[in-house]
């Protein structure tokens, strides 16, 4: 992260050597120097700037009248010969108020305060968890045996109790096993397996028909709840 910073000083000299101090910050990457407030407003008015090192005796303006004037501010740290001013800089809120001549050390120590506060002021991301990525298979206990059943290959799902009848395309008899039905569809992908009933999940690819909140798929006749009939249609509408 580099903060955008511009000089203003009306002394060459003086915006020389801030300049090569911002030079020797990585963290710092100089727009502008500006050599009065009013080159500093115009390069404002066009400029993102996040820092400004600011001189107060200035001729036309003093530095605290132009930051006072400002109606969004970026961060500044006053750079002035002068230490009468310290207490307005408090009001003001600024940064730092370094006094001339600056060592590179009490510089880059204002700057690293800039950067830090800077960093503070930033909106944390939005932490999206991701979500579980679904198998194209899973395994089953049946019999003492695991059994892997093909996602694709499933038309439905029936719960009963402790155990779960699951319903492969082409087989007669389904799959029986130990378990939930809710441990069962946390293996399945949601956008195309919607429990319709307490007791049943469906694939919604082999759906063939509802009527009377009655599916069809195949042989079987599944019942579809009050509650999970609004649902079931926004799927089936999604797929069009």
């Amino acid at each position: 992260m580099k903060l955008k910073c511009i000089a203003v000083d009306d002394e060459s000299l003086a915006r020389k050597l801030l300049e090569e101090n911002i030079q020797q910050l990585p963290f710092l990457e100089l727009v502008a120097t500006c050599k009065n407030p009013f080159e500093a407003m115009e390069v404002l008015q066009r400029e993102s700037v996040d820092l400004m090192f600011l001189d107060i005796q200035m001729p036309g303006m003093l530095g605290t009248k132009f930051l006072s004037s400002l109606r969004e501010k970026p961060l500044v740290i006053f750079v002035t010969a002068y230490s009468n001013y310290a207490v307005e800089s408090y009001e003001l809120e600024v940064v730092d108020y370094l006094l001339k001549p600056v060592s590179m050390e009490r510089f880059a120590k204002a700057a690293l305060k800039a950067l830090d506060i800077f960093q503070k002021k930033q909106p944390v991301p939005l932490q999206v968890e991701p979500k579980a990525v679904v198998a194209n298979h899973f395994f089953v206990n049946v019999e003492y045996s695991l059994v892997k059943i093909m996602v694709d290959e499933i038309t439905h799902i029936e719960g009963m109790k402790d155990y779960v009848k699951i319903f492969i395309v082409g087989t007669k008899r389904p799959i029986l096993t130990k378990s939930t039905l809710k441990g069962i569809e946390e293996k399945l992908p949601e956008k195309r397996f919607l429990r319709v009933h307490k007791s049943f999940i469906i694939n919604v690819d082999k759906l063939q028909s509802i009527r009377n909140h009655q599916i069809t798929i195949g042989d079987h006749e599944i019942p579809v709840s009050e509650a999970n009939m609004e649902e079931l249609m926004k799927l089936i509408n999604h797929q069009k």
